[in-house]
C-alpha cells in the first residue's frame, strides 16, 4: 500500500482524503488477513514476511553417520517422508524430493559432518534457488543438525520455517524410533 499512496502522491491523482481511505482500506485489510481463525497473527509474524533465511537446531538419537545418511540416500529419504525422492549423492549430484516437489543439487558434502544444497520447491519462479545448509555434530549418543536456510523470497519463512518440522524433523524421529 505504501507504493500506491506514494506513485498516487507523486502524480497528484488522489485527494489527501482519497489518500487516507486509501490507507484506512489497507490496514483493514492487512488486519483481516492477520486474523486466523479468530486470533490475531502477532505483529512479528508480519515482519516475517520480510526474512530471506531461517536458523533452527534440532538433535536426533542417532549418529551423524546416520543422519548423513537419511538426507542423501534416495530410498531412505523417501522412506521417512513417504514420497518419491531421487538423490545423486556426490557433490555436483541433482535431488528431486517430496514427489518432486523440491529439487536442488548438492553443492558441498563433507561426510558425516555437513551438507550444503542449492534447493528450491519448484513452485518458486524458475531458476530461483536458496541455500540448504545442514551443519551435523556428535553430541554423545545424539547428533545435533543446526540447519540455515538462506536466500529464499520474501514472503516464503512462515511456510519454510514450520516446513523443517512437518516434513524433515519429526518424521526422521519417528523413522529412527
Amino acid at each position: 500500500m505504501k507504493k500506491m499512496v506514494h506513485a498516487a502522491a507523486l502524480t497528484g491523482s488522489l485527494s489527501r482524503r482519497q489518500a487516507i481511505v486509501g490507507v484506512a482500506v489497507a490496514f483493514t485489510g492487512m488486519a483481516v488477513e492477520s486474523s486466523v481463525r479468530g486470533q490475531t497473527v502477532p505483529p512479528e509474524a508480519a515482519a516475517n514476511k520480510t526474512l530471506t533465511f531461517l536458523h533452527q537446531k534440532t538433535s536426533f538419537k542417532a549418529s551423524p553417520h546416520r543422519i548423513y545418511e537419511l538426507l542423501l540416500d534416495a530410498k531412505q529419504f523417501a522412506a521417512f517422508t513417504s514420497m518419491a525422492a531421487e538423490i545423486d549423492p556426490k557433490e555436483g549430484g541433482a535431488f528431486s524430493t517430496f514427489g518432486g516437489m523440491v529439487v536442488g543439487r548438492n553443492i558441498e558434502l563433507v561426510a558425516d559432518q555437513r551438507i550444503v544444497q542449492a534447493w528450491r520447491p519448484t513452485h518458486w519462479d524458475a531458476g530461483i534457488y536458496s541455500i540448504v545448509k545442514f551443519e551435523l555434530k556428535a553430541e554423545g549418543s545424539e547428533t545435533s543438525v543446526t540447519l540455515d536456510h538462506t536466500g529464499f523470497p520474501q514472503g516464503e519463512f512462515e511456510h519454510l520455517n514450520p516446513g523443517w518440522k512437518w516434513r524433515y524433523w519429526d518424521p526422521i524421529r519417528k523413522y529412527l524410533a
